[in-house]
């Protein structure tokens, strides 16, 4: 696949679970910002493009876990939200916290449940 191919492929797929309104929200005018957002896009979101033996729902699920251990509340939130996009059910979320206690640690798990519950009373 040619550069600009990946990169297309990986705008489609970011836009596809996140949603047009956060995509065109995080557009950015200045030059040096949208490089660094195709940069992400390409990387981060290329990678969902991939064929092989992970859905999109498996990638979901992954980036959920990962986020959470690492911390990162506001990445975890968007995902959340994004997740039914990707076809991740609130119970699977909510079975996915205890694989993220078990492995990371309570208070990854509890940040990551503070999450959830922000945002399912958004959704609400």
């Amino acid at each position: 696949m040619e550069p600009s191919d990946r990169l297309d492929a990986a705008k489609a797929m970011r836009r596809r679970i996140l949603g047009d309104a956060y995509v065109e929200a995080t557009t950015s005018s200045d030059p040096a910002m949208a490089e660094l957002t195709d940069f992400v896009t390409e990387t981060a979101w290329g990678v969902w493009t991939r064929e092989g033996a992970l859905s999109t729902r498996d990638r979901s699920l992954l980036v959920l876990a990962m986020t959470a251990a690492l911390g990162r509340t506001d990445e975890l939130r968007l995902h959340l939200a994004a997740a039914p996009n990707a076809g991740v059910t609130d119970d699977e979320v909510n079975e996915l916290l205890y694989q993220v206690v078990a492995y990371c640690g309570a208070p990854a798990g509890v940040s990551m449940r503070r999450c959830v519950e922000a945002v399912r009373a958004d959704r609400a």
